[in-house]
């Protein structure tokens, strides 16, 4: 049964992964199909071309959700709209594992390109121009799309993938909250000039999606901001996160889910203001998720 959740539509569920529809992507569906008539002589292939278009964006995400979970993180759903497809994953924050996470959607379409290279070279020497031109056409079109949308996520422009690998790589070197930074000032200096050359262009999809991409970059860098500050302040002792092990700041950085007050759960009161306790927090430098008990680390490993 369909199911509709923020704007989008809930086609099925694979692997234990949510997979949904935007209902934008029927309008551009609609305008798409109605500009490349000519290529076919029934619109029936072009509604074919732009669902396996769909369809390799579907398997690019399921690429970065299945790798995720292969390194111990969490993915369980993935968007489908009309700027392509998003898989919403959490691996763990560990550069080797975010790498592999990441690389994985790309990979997909590599895995693509020789198996559509072989298709488009049968059609081509089998004469399927002549005896079954819209077969044919429709594998040039597969193989183009597929090779178009591997270079244009191989971008190192945050937060396409090419930017996440970048920042992967470089967060060997400078740490987790320096190298989201290093890629999204590059991604910001990147857009801003093809944003210009967008707007003197007169070209209104590009100047949406570049614009798109900007914001993204704009909120990378300050998350990578925000990581950098709270790195700097002082650590409880007696507590770890259960997932990256970082110890949790002094301070009021989470949320009472009873009040929505700003409380420390790890404080000696282990509550908010409003006497409610908290069940479990979130870790600030992973974004974790554990109940207050397993945070606590036992005695011993604290003395030592």
């Amino acid at each position: 049964m369909l199911q509709s959740r923020n704007g989008s539509i809930r086609l099925f569920r694979l692997t234990g992964i949510d997979v949904f529809l935007h209902w934008s992507w029927f309008l551009v569906a609609v305008f798409e199909i109605q500009t490349r008539n000519r290529n076919y002589s029934s619109p029936l292939w072009n509604v074919a071309e732009y669902l396996a278009l769909f369809a390799i964006v579907l398997l690019h995400e399921f690429g970065h959700s299945l790798a995720c979970r292969q390194v111990g993180g969490s993915a369980n759903t993935i968007v489908l709209w009309p700027l392509g497809g998003v898989a919403y994953i959490a691996p763990p924050q560990r550069p080797a594992a975010m790498l592999w996470s990441i690389a994985a959607g790309p990979l997909v379409n590599v895995a693509l390109f020789p198996v559509l290279y072989i298709g488009t070279m049968i059609a081509r020497t089998s004469g399927w121009a002549d005896t079954a031109p819209d077969a044919s056409a429709l594998l040039r079109a597969l193989f183009a799309i597929n090779l178009i949308l591997l270079a244009f996520n191989l971008l190192p422009i945050y937060p396409l993938d090419g930017g996440q690998i970048l920042r992967s790589l470089l967060w060997f070197v400078l740490g987790r909250a320096r190298s989201l930074m290093a890629a999204a000032v590059l991604g910001i200096v990147v857009l801003l000039g093809a944003l210009g050359w967008a707007l003197w262009s007169l070209s209104l999809w590009n100047a949406v999606l570049v614009y798109f991409l900007l914001a993204n970059c704009w909120r990378g860098l300050q998350e990578a901001r925000r990581m950098l500050e709270i790195a700097k302040l002082p650590r409880r002792e007696g507590f770890a996160c259960p997932s990256c092990h970082a110890a949790p700041p002094y301070g009021d950085f989470w949320r009472c889910p009873h009040c929505a007050q700003p409380s420390d759960p790890f404080s000696s009161a282990s509550s908010c203001h409003c006497t409610a306790e908290f069940q479990a927090a979130s870790c600030v430098d992973c974004g974790a998720t554990h109940r207050i008990g397993e945070w606590v680390v036992p005695a011993a490993e604290v003395t030592a």
